[in-house]
């Protein structure tokens, strides 16, 4: 064990702990979905996801990398991606079948790599699943925007970009669970 595995605060943990403290700011701004709490609920979100970006590039640059930051910084994301789309779909952004597949495939990929530690294998991250992150955060700041901002229709490029967001969760999906496959059979 490394001496960061025992640490409980440090930069990236606590970049984790203020991802989930904007997770109900973002859920409170989409309660209020005129163009200011769309703005706040983008700008919110913009923050949390700048903050996971942040985070994992310390931890990894410093090796600052802790077992509760490996707990907790999926858990933030996740619950940050599907709190933010629920609330979408509740006023009508986001059909809930995109919803409904997106998170059914974390759910899945997640409990499947937890199995798979469970026997002494780590099936780490896949660069796709990176894009599709990235792809997945402009898509849902831009949903959160959705009113037409210096004539760009913040609704449709977000939709665009969620299709994107959507190809690449099913294609990483779908190598998870191959490689998953391989490992534990």
């Amino acid at each position: 064990m490394n001496k960061n595995q025992g640490q409980i605060v440090n930069l990236p943990n606590t970049l984790s702990v203020i991802r989930l403290v904007l997770i109900p700011a973002v859920v409170i701004c989409l309660y209020f979905p005129g163009r200011l709490g769309s703005f706040l609920a983008a700008l919110f979100f913009g923050l949390a996801a700048l903050t996971d970006l942040l985070d994992g590039f310390y931890a990894r640059r410093h090796k600052a990398i802790t077992l509760l930051g490996k707990f907790l910084d999926p858990l933030a994301d996740k619950i940050l991606v599907s709190a933010t789309m629920i609330m979408l779909t509740a006023l009508g952004r986001i059909p809930a079948w995109i919803v409904i597949l997106i998170i059914a495939r974390e759910m899945a990929v997640t409990g499947l790599r937890g199995i798979a530690v469970a026997e002494g294998k780590v099936i780490e991250a896949s660069s796709l699943g990176k894009y599709k992150t990235i792809l997945q955060s402009v898509a849902l700041i831009c949903l959160s925007l959705h009113y037409r901002y210096l004539e760009v229709d913040f609704h449709a490029v977000g939709m665009t970009f969620l299709w994107g967001a959507l190809i690449l969760t099913m294609w990483s999906g779908w190598l998870y669970f191959r490689m998953i496959k391989r490992a534990l059979f």
